[in-house]
């Protein structure tokens, strides 16, 4: 018997002593495990040749665009705008075209036709040379530095903005008259859906004039390609609706309720947003329109910059036809709206009747907006125009005072 037993409570039977887990050398372990990240790391960094493969990556080839030359026409335009300098000429006059582009020298007139993508699965960034032209580029005799920034003015000789950035017209020899039906075509709306942008620039034949709003972003980038690719451009101004503010425009609108210097500022805002526009059109504004004391300043400002008007013909109370006359404001208003009811069969019906218009009147005017259906029926329309004896012009070839 031991000490315990005598010395132990009744009842009460020894503990015995727990079994305890052998210790682990944690620190030394860790230590272990980051000496063989490590030297994996760097046995990948040494054997794989791209280490940042598997991050997304955006492949551009810089290319040099050497200047082209362009030859000189065997006979002059046909129509030729006023006071178009080269510096200031229309977009049609560049001879390089854009990646995958092509070039028509036909009567002395470059147009640019076509954007495929590229081929080598990067996008192609063109860097041009110091002697490269710009045909896009906005003349600075015909800018004025107002407080709301760059607006179009009349030149120190009188060149107007509408001529120095009018799209000429030309008469293909296939026309078995020098003065055939015309029609022009005015697409609304854009700069504000980049991709929408970029199909009417890129589908719609060049002699079609394009209207920018001046909400969008990096206008004067996205203006500078339409003009490159052939387009004429427009300002489309926001202007108030009978039903505003409920149908608001965006910022900026002019309104009935403002004063004409009012007015006259945010014309002058909008007019800021972008540079190279032959003139200005409506976005809405029926309320604003059938006001001749809200109307009648604007459209002397825009006269008195060189710029035409382009009424959308949308509302029968509009007053633009009778302020023009006395300022001598060239406008031209719009016959048919394509895409009012916006199914593929009623655009087509709209296009032929504007095709008749233009053969029982000698000229007819169409507006839409730059939807991928309107962009899609206009490009197929098109093709085949000339065949019927019809030729597209831009806006500024119907616009007369």
């Amino acid at each position: 018997m031991t000490g315990n037993d005598l010395t132990m409570p009744l009842g009460v039977a020894e503990k015995k002593p727990a079994k305890r887990l052998p210790r682990l050398p944690l620190r030394l372990i860790g230590t272990g495990l980051a000496g063989v990240f490590f030297v994996g790391v760097c046995a990948w960094l040494a054997l794989v040749s791209d280490p940042m493969g598997g991050e997304p990556m955006a492949v551009a080839i810089i290319e040099p665009v050497k200047p082209a030359a362009v030859p000189e026409p065997a006979h002059p335009p046909a129509e030729t705008p006023k006071a178009a300098a080269t510096e200031t000429a229309p977009p049609t006059a560049s001879a390089t075209p854009p990646s995958g582009g092509t070039v028509d020298n036909e009567a002395g007139v470059i147009v640019v036709r076509g954007f495929p993508p590229p081929q080598t699965g990067g996008a192609v960034i063109k860097a041009p040379d110091a002697g490269d032209a710009k045909p896009a580029s906005v003349a600075a005799n015909l800018v004025e530095r107002s407080k709301q920034g760059p607006i179009p003015k009349l030149g120190p000789q009188g060149e107007r903005p509408a001529d120095a950035y009018a799209r000429p017209v030309v008469v293909p020899a296939s026309f078995k008259t020098d003065k055939p039906p015309r029609i022009a075509l005015l697409i609304g709306g854009m700069g504000i859906s980049q991709n929408a942008t970029a199909e009417a620039i890129s589908k719609l034949p060049a002699a079609v004039t394009l209207a920018f709003a001046p909400y969008g972003s990096d206008l004067d980038r996205v203006v500078q390609r339409a003009r490159s690719s052939g387009h004429e451009v427009m300002l489309q101004a926001p202007m108030e609706p009978f039903d505003y503010p409920d149908n608001d425009p965006g910022p900026q609108t002019l309104l009935t309720a403002n004063t004409p210097d009012q007015n006259l500022e945010r014309l002058h805002w909008q007019m800021s947003r972008f540079g190279g526009y032959v003139g200005v059109t409506n976005y809405m504004g029926a309320k604003f329109t059938a006001s001749e004391e809200a109307l009648a300043p604007v459209l002397k400002d825009i006269a008195a910059r060189g710029l035409i008007y382009a009424d959308d013909g949308a509302s029968p109370r509009s007053l633009v036809d009778q302020l023009a006359r006395p300022i001598s404001l060239a406008t031209a208003k719009a016959d048919v709206v394509i895409d009012a009811t916006p199914t593929a069969s009623a655009i087509d019906g709209a296009l032929a009747k504007l095709e008749q218009t233009a053969k029982d009147k000698g000229m007819a005017f169409g507006v839409g907006t730059g939807m991928p259906l309107t962009i899609d029926r206009l490009t197929e329309w098109s093709r085949r125009l000339e065949l019927r004896g019809i030729l597209l012009v831009p806006v500024s070839a119907l616009a007369k005072p």
